[in-house]
This record gives structure tokens, sequence and C-alpha cells, in this order.
């Protein structure tokens, strides 16, 4: 096993622009899939949650292999996120099993609900769907505990390695890597440049001063974007700042309990309750939850994504059934008979079932 797991490891470092190309077409066909023949969406999302997890097998092997070969470094700079939930899963390995299931499960949620529609009862479905979520709180709850810090997500570091920027021979000599060492020769000197004895003149073009009233501010556009700011040099641990009072850990608490709530009470059968419910536990979290410093960017951009989260909303409960569906289903009427836009609004109307037979297209 071990063997042929070597095997596939080399084959993926030799072959990686390939497979990234790969992955990336097979994406696209997903989105193409439902409706055009029996249980194709079944099909559609068994193929999304096997890419889904391969390239989080990928993205660790890859990130193994530039880490181990300290000759080597990324010329771009680490995102803060990356930074951060790497530091965490280098530091804790509960953390990063813990984070590494999560994911895992999120990949194969809907995969796993569509497989109970089709052995199970809608209720024991929805049973299923209740022990999924509350697997899911555990393990929020886990990271949380172990972090003592507002949950990001996704809780694992992202792709920071461009695969297409590996070359098919080896890793070593990838575009996007320079050795951390500089070379102990110096560089040569080119052929038509040995006996040059002729002295070079000053250009008049380099001597003439610019006009008055112009200002040039070019290097300072290039340069400002790229200036140090303080998460640049805070320790990757401290981009997120610890909760301190009562108030933060009942926000954090109330967001990561929100989706077990909701299913509890579809569950029930009081779908308009749940939704009202849902809606009233984000926003309750919402105003709770303290406000970062402008200095604290990792925190400001996940509360950012939370509140465009919110917009999810309206595909959900009464809202999508007699406001969202409506106005989407007018529109995609409209444009069915135009060229090119009636494609696509073809392909939209074979995905409107789907939000309504399975929960996870929508979930929280």
């Amino acid at each position: 096993m071990s063997s042929a797991l070597a095997k596939y490891e080399s084959f993926l470092v030799n072959n990686v622009s390939t497979i990234s190309t790969l992955e990336s077409s097979l994406r696209s066909v997903t989105w193409f899939l439902p409706g055009r023949f029996k249980d194709a969406e079944l099909a559609s999302e068994a193929l999304s949650a096997l890419l889904n997890v391969t390239s989080l097998y990928h993205d660790t092997l890859l990130a193994r292999i530039v880490q181990s070969d300290s000759k080597w470094k990324p010329i771009l700079p680490v995102p803060l996120h990356t930074r951060y939930t790497r530091a965490w899963s280098d530091k804790d390995s509960l953390y990063k099993w813990a984070a590494r299931a999560l994911e895992l499960i999120k990949f194969t949620q809907l995969l796993i609900e569509m497989g109970m529609k089709r052995k199970f009862s809608n209720k024991n479905r929805w049973r299923g769907i209740l022990l999924v979520e509350a697997i899911k709180v555990i393990l929020r709850f886990m990271l949380l505990r172990i972090t003592r810090r507002p949950l990001l997500s996704p809780p694992i570091p992202e792709r920071d390695i461009d695969l297409n920027s590996f070359p098919p021979s080896s890793i070593h000599s990838s575009p996007t890597l320079v050795p951390t060492t500089p070379s102990s020769s110096p560089p040569s000197t080119p052929d038509h440049l040995r006996n040059n004895r002729v002295p070079l003149h000053p250009s008049s073009i380099m001597l003439t001063p610019p006009p008055p009233g112009r200002c040039d501010t070019s290097v300072e556009d290039y340069l400002l974007p790229k200036a140090l700011t303080t998460s640049s040099v805070r320790p990757s641990l401290q981009l997120v700042k610890s909760l301190m009072s009562v108030q933060d850990w009942v926000a954090e608490a109330v967001y990561i309990l929100r989706p077990l709530v909701y299913v509890s009470m579809l569950r029930a059968g009081k779908k308009d309750r749940a939704f009202i419910t849902a809606l009233a536990l984000e926003l309750v979290s919402r105003n709770l939850r303290r406000v970062p410093s402008p200095s604290d960017t990792v925190e400001r951009e996940e509360y950012a994504r939370r509140d465009r989260d919110m917009a999810w909303y309206l595909l959900r409960g009464s809202v999508w059934e007699s406001y969202t569906r409506p106005k989407i289903e007018s529109v995609l009427e409209s444009a069915s008979t135009k060229p090119l836009i009636g494609t696509f609004s073809t392909i939209v109307k074979d995905w409107i079932p789907l939000i309504d037979e399975y929960y996870y297209y929508t979930a929280l």
C-alpha cells in the first residue's frame, strides 16, 4: 500500500499541471449534468465530492513537499488565512484532524443526503441530516476550544500553490519557486560585452529634468501595496485575537448552533418557524460579536463572509417559495427564447427543483 501511495505521489508531482487542468475541466462538467439523465444530480455531486476530496489531498501533499525542501520558497507572500490555519494545524494535531474531518463532511454531506433520500424514508433522511449537523457542531466546538478564537471558514489552509506553475518533470525547477540561498559563483558576463571598451555617454533623456507641475507617483503606486502591514509581521497564531468577554463566547456559540437548531425545527415540520428562528439567531450572533480593529484583517474578512452568506436566506423557506423562486422563474422564462441566454436559462431551470428536494443545496 505504501509503495502504491508513493508511486501515486510521484505521478502527481511529475504530472501536476495536467492533473490541475483535468480537475478544472471535470469541475466545469458538474454544472451541466443535472437534468441530463436519470439520477444526473447524484452523478454530478459524486464527481464534485470526489474532486474536492482529491484536491484536498493534492494540496496537502504539495504543501508538504514544498515545506520539506529548504532550498525553495514561494515567491508570492502566503495569504494571512493560510498562515493562521497552517500555524494551528502544525501546532495542534487535534485541530488538524478535526478541521480536515469537518471539511470532508462538508464535501460529502450533499452526496450523503442524496443517498439517504433514495434508500430511507423521509423521516429517517432528516434523522441522518440531524446526525450530520450534530457531528459538525461537535467538531466546531472542538476547534473553538482549542483556539479560543472565532472560527474561520474553511478551517484548513487554502491552496496557495499554483499547480499550473509546476513543470511536468519535477517541482524543483518551478518558475514560482526560488532558492533561499544565493548561488556561490558570480554571474557570467555576456559574450557581446566582454571586449566592450566604448564608454557609455549619458543620454539626454536621463539628464532632462521632468516638466514642472508633473507628479510622477508610479513608484509610490507600485510600492505602497507591497508595504508591510501590522498583520504581515504579527505572529501567525496571533492573526486572530482570543475571545475575551462572555459576550464574545456567546456570539460564537450561537453562530455554531444555528444549523443544528434550524434542522431540528425543519425535521419537526415547522418550516416557517425554523426560517425565522435561524435568521434571528444569525442577527443575534452578528450584534453580539465584537467589532475587530482595522488591523485585524483575518477576522474582518471572516465576518464579511458571514454577512455575505446571509443572502442565502433568499433561497430558504417561505421567502424562496413565495418570492425568490417566482422571480427567478419569470426571468428565466422571458430569457428562454433568446440565443445563448436561453441555454443558460435551461441549465438554471434544471437546478431549481434540486433546491426544493435537498436541504444541503442551501444549508446553513
